[in-house]
């Protein structure tokens, strides 16, 4: 398993994409260089969204431990959710907002898409009061 590189989630990415496109949310593009590889970028709201696996970023509700190698899981999990806290502050530090998707949020797509449409409302909402702003009307 070690030796093994993931490139992303595409299960649970190409979930989110069709919810995005079911909702019609625009602007987002994915593998982005930022700070913590973002699955998803909003770059002109500056929104990064991660989609976080329920089993490899530790979520309370369904992770569920093997029971081989306990030890060594369990400092894999933990160093994984300390290194996406690292993400998250380096880029809310850098004018960046963060929004984490778990995985299993996917299963009911309309709250999830209310909570990057509610995001990008705020974020656009934002850029209004902002003198030369580019973003004068949400389009999602």
């Amino acid at each position: 398993m070690a030796a093994v590189r993931s490139k992303g989630n595409k299960a649970t990415e190409l979930k989110l994409v069709g919810i995005f496109r079911a909702f019609n949310i625009v602007g987002w593009r994915r593998q982005s260089r930022l700070t913590g590889s973002p699955d998803f970028v909003f770059r002109k709201d500056r929104l990064a969204v991660f989609v976080d696996g329920c089993f490899w970023h530790g979520c309370h509700w369904h992770l569920r431990m093997p029971k081989e190698n306990r030890a060594y899981w369990r400092r894999k999990i933990v160093g994984n959710m300390a290194r996406d806290k690292r993400a998250t502050q380096s880029l809310k530090a850098a004018g960046w907002r963060v929004l984490r998707i778990w995985e299993h949020s996917l299963r009911k797509p309309e709250k999830v898409a209310q909570r990057v449409i509610s995001q990008l409302r705020i974020l656009r909402s934002m850029c209004q009061n902002i003198p030369g702003s580019r973003f004068k009307r949400l389009r999602t």
